[in-house]
């Protein structure tokens, strides 16, 4: 019996995808509001499929993937998130991810994904190229640059966090997370960590 865990922290969001994922045969489906809840789960049971939001409160869904590559589980992973595909997708494909959804796509997208991944395929966004800027081309070169958690941890300060409130989620030091601070304002060129949130929103990022 094929089974699944659906890690998202919108109850509407887990409802619709739950309709989906019963249409694609899965009777068995398992919830998770928070990456420390799936992680719980991951370790009592067995499941065929995965799918990850990758925005979730206390905890972040890059760090839930790579952990689920580095296990013994041997779950497939489909990110479903609201999140540029033009930012994550890769970074996604890197840790191990079989498909990659973007919310702001029809429902339809995520059955196609849910299928193709089940059926041993990978489903991926075909994103434009050449398209950008100098200054676009720049700026994710540099957001490229940096890693999963560089990245989360400018998510969270763009949408306000403080370095208290990111540490207790993030499990670390205050004083690591305001390293990490003053290395993301010299990695991104920026003036302050108050333009960090302009640089993040002007990218997608949050």
């Amino acid at each position: 019996m094929k089974k699944v865990l659906l890690v998202d922290d919108h109850p509407v969001v887990r409802a619709a995808v739950r309709l989906v994922l019963e249409l694609e045969g899965f009777k068995r489906i398992s919830e998770a509001s928070s990456g420390s809840e799936a992680i719980s789960l991951l370790h009592e049971h067995s499941f065929n499929l995965v799918v990850l939001d990758l925005v979730m409160p206390g905890g972040d869904g890059l760090e839930l993937l790579e952990r689920i590559r580095a296990s013994d589980w041997s779950c497939l992973v489909l990110v479903f998130t609201s999140l540029d595909p033009l930012f994550f997708q890769e970074r996604c494909m890197r840790a191990g991810a079989m498909a990659y959804v973007a919310k702001t796509n029809d429902l339809s997208q995520l059955h196609k994904a849910v299928h193709a991944v089940m059926t041993g395929y990978t489903y991926f966004a075909r994103l434009p190229s050449g398209s950008q800027d100098a200054q676009q081309r720049s700026e994710k070169q540099m957001i490229d640059k940096l890693s999963n958690r560089e990245l989360t941890i400018l998510q969270y300060l763009a949408r306000g966090k403080s370095n208290k409130a990111i540490a207790e989620l993030m499990h670390l030091s205050h004083k690591t997370v305001s390293t990490y601070k003053t290395r993301l304002i010299e990695k991104l060129g920026v003036n302050a960590a108050v333009h960090l949130r302009d640089f993040a929103k002007r990218n997608h990022l949050i």
